[in-house]
């Protein structure tokens, strides 16, 4: 997963005022401190107005998977508006991540269940007479039933991330048909029609 922004476009607009360079890097290493692994943000722009005792910061990030996030604060100070307008989008951030994952939450009838092991003895085998016609038959060691989900590629992927499960089994949207994805060694995706 991702654990930074790879450098966003950031667009800095300053309205009754010039840019200067300190508050142009001021609001570029601030949009830069968001190390949130969802959503990736793709471009940033700030808009910056400075009236007579007041000072607006606005900025919108626009991320991936159509999501737009903005907030504005108006303060006294323009470098005081820039954190705060951060601290707000940086708690949107993690409430839409929260939701996101409040969603695709397993439910505990969903999960692994774990059983104890078992140690026998070595000469466990040696106790059984030789020629007996009883073959060990396999057993089912654990059943785990699971609700098909409808969806489409990319949202599975996003799924997948989101959980730790080695795979996925949806049904494809667009398709309609039953597909499995799993994360490949190499870190790719793949995906098997049965």
């Amino acid at each position: 997963m991702q654990t930074r922004n790879a450098d966003p476009l950031v667009t800095i607009t300053v309205r009754h005022e010039s840019v200067t360079d300190s508050i142009r890097d001021f609001v570029q290493k601030k949009i830069g401190t968001l190390h949130l692994d969802y959503p990736k943000i793709i471009e940033a722009r700030a808009v910056l107005d400075v009236q007579k005792n007041r000072h607006i910061a606005e900025i919108i990030l626009f991320c991936a998977n159509h999501i737009v996030i903005d907030a504005s604060t108006e303060g006294k100070d323009m470098y005081a508006a820039i954190d705060e307008t951060i601290a707000k989008i940086a708690r949107r951030m993690r409430k839409h991540k929260t939701r996101l994952l409040k969603r695709q939450k397993i439910k505990p009838e969903q999960s692994i269940k774990h059983l104890d092991e078992k140690v026998f003895a070595a000469n466990i085998l040696d106790t059984f007479p030789e020629e007996s016609e009883l073959d060990p038959e396999p057993m089912i060691i654990h059943r785990e039933s699971q609700s098909i989900k409808t969806l489409n590629k990319e949202d599975a992927i996003l799924e997948l991330e989101l959980t730790d499960r080695p795979f996925l089994a949806y049904t494809n949207a667009r398709r309609n048909i039953l597909q499995i994805i799993y994360r490949r060694s190499d870190g790719d995706y793949a995906i098997i029609e049965p």
